[in-house]
């Protein structure tokens, strides 16, 4: 019986200890900040994208969805690779493939060479950050654990607040070429410093006979469906869509086919027992809402700032820069720090409560507010990034077996990637739906006749006919009408901040229902800041 739990848990995966522990960090820092920064730039850099190639509206926004839709699709299957080929053949040659695709993207004019490339750029960025994180468990002593795992959580969060001020600076000085070209220069690094600091290992030829390769083409398939769905449904209104109702209804049978499989197959590549533990389970789900909560910072602050504000993105970037990204150099050893003396558990509770002030603040926002006005909430979720997906992951491994990691890491990576685009996909059509709704209420309080709308129109017609502009009647008519569209998308921004604050409301409830991990390489050390205080005062202790 026991031999039946261990095959449903996946296979082990343990590796040699790295003889350069920090050519393998290198290579978990260039390898996740790459994948992030790549995602990242193609999203916000996509209108000089678009411009560049010659592509219509609906030609970017399928060129983003094949690129990000192939990573979903082989990122939960690259920690069972890792197992069975080794970390150098699943990130030395993808990363050299990698930087070629890059180095030609920018030259290619024909549509379906340019989403085929993508596809490809896709499938090998989305071996890094899963390959990378194998690292730490495979190759790494435990006591690099921590600070490596921290340089794999603080990624997400460093990555969307300069990713805007770098796509900015590419465009306006070096050219909109180098948002993959940047992958030319890097990928290989990154290849170069897995090979110095992880071990030749053999194929794993015994798990390479029980591949359970139904089982990995089903995830992939169905979360890959399901993203493309998600992505496309709020441009082409979700049910009224015969393509969106087609991927999503696709992705979903395709999941049932997988969890049906990872029943029967003899070896199940990640069944869903993994996910059994109650910490385990509660973790995942705050992780979602973590990245859901976070999208106070990657969605409503910068678009804000573009869409109300009509800053350009290096100049709304340079506040996510100063103020988001910078701060996370000083705030990550704190993290570290409090991980290693308070329980997990009351990080992250301190995180989730930096976020919720972060959005409790832009409640207040109004059309007045300025790109400074921003500088208190930008620091508040930079405390927030940074004390809350470290611990959560802590809290997850603290729990689960490490040795199994490739069962579970399937999982994470559906969380880490699914997450972030229901998140986008859900907050699209939230500001959406919101500004239709304000914009209706606040045109119903404009009636013709009424006096205040009467005098407001003949002020801007008398200001318009003063500085000799033509037709001053219908110019102060669309200026008001600009008014209540600017007034109904502060009000739609200001409920995006109201959701966000509840989401990490909950996710504190959530971490209420997280019991204490069993003592492991992870467990703070016991009244580690009294002793430190004790020692401070001159008292001896153990």
């Amino acid at each position: 019986m026991a031999g039946n739990d261990d095959a449903g848990r996946g296979p082990v995966s343990r590796g040699s200890i790295a003889a350069q522990p920090l050519f393998a960090v290198a290579a978990v820092l260039l390898g996740s900040f790459l994948a992030n920064f790549d995602s990242r730039l193609t999203t916000v850099g996509l209108p000089d994208l678009r411009g560049a190639f010659g592509l219509t509206f609906d030609e970017g926004a399928w060129l983003s969805t094949a690129g990000i839709g192939s990573q979903i699709f082989i990122a939960p299957a690259v920690a069972w690779l890792a197992t069975v080929f080794g970390l150098r053949r699943v990130l030395g040659i993808p990363s050299l493939v990698y930087a070629v695709v890059s180095l030609i993207v920018p030259f290619v004019r024909d549509y379906p060479t340019l989403i085929a490339l993508s596809v490809v750029h896709g499938l090998l960025l989305g071996t890094f950050v899963p390959a990378t994180l194998m690292i730490v468990f495979r190759n790494l002593p435990i006591r690099w654990w921590l600070p490596a795992i921290a340089l794999y959580s603080i990624r997400v969060g460093f990555a969307l607040d300069s990713s805007t001020s770098l796509v900015g600076f590419y465009v306006d000085h070096l050219g909109w070429q180098w948002l993959y070209w940047q992958s030319v220069l890097i990928a290989p690094l990154m290849g170069l410093m897995v090979y110095l600091g992880t071990p030749n290992e053999p194929v794993n030829r015994a798990l390479l006979r029980e591949a359970d390769w139904g089982g990995m083409l089903l995830l992939g398939a169905s979360v890959g469906m399901i993203y493309a769905g998600l992505d496309q449904g709020n441009r082409l209104d979700w049910l009224g869509s015969g393509t969106v109702m087609a991927l999503l209804v696709g992705g979903g049978v395709l999941f049932v086919a997988f969890l049906l499989n990872e029943s029967l197959v003899r070896q199940p590549w990640a069944h869903v027992n993994v996910l059994f533990s109650r910490n385990i389970g509660l973790s995942l789900v705050v992780i979602l809402l973590y990245t859901l909560t976070s999208l106070s910072n990657s969605s409503l602050v910068p678009n804000f700032l573009g869409n109300v504000v009509l800053l350009r993105p290096e100049q709304s970037g340079l506040l996510l820069l100063t103020y988001g990204a910078l701060p996370m150099f000083v705030l990550v050893p704190v993290s570290i720090w409090l991980l290693r003396h308070f329980d997990a558990r009351a990080v992250t509770v301190l995180g989730f409560a930096c976020f919720a002030a972060a959005n409790l603040w832009g409640t207040q926002l109004t059309h007045d507010w300025a790109r400074e006005d921003f500088v208190g909430i930008v620091l508040l979720q930079a405390v927030g990034q940074s004390t809350t997906l470290l611990p959560l992951i802590i809290i997850a491994l603290s729990n689960s077996d490490p040795s199994r990691a490739t069962s579970f890491a399937a999982y994470i990576q559906i969380m880490r990637l699914g997450g972030a685009e229901i998140g986008v996909a859900l907050m699209g059509t939230w500001l959406r739906v919101r500004e239709q709704i304000h914009s209706f209420y606040l045109g119903q309080n404009l009636e013709i006749g009424d006096v205040n709308v009467v005098r407001a129109l003949k002020q801007l017609a008398d200001h318009f006919a003063a500085h000799g502009a033509g037709s001053a009647s219908a110019r102060a008519v669309g200026t008001l009408a600009s008014f209540v569209a600017r007034e109904a998308n502060v009000l739609a921004y200001i409920d995006g901040f109201w959701l966000c604050f509840w989401l990490a409301m909950a996710a504190l409830g959530f971490i209420a229902l997280i019991t204490r991990a069993p003592p492991g390489p992870f467990t703070p050390a016991p009244f580690g800041f009294a002793k430190m205080l004790l020692r401070k005062c001159g008292v001896k202790v153990a």
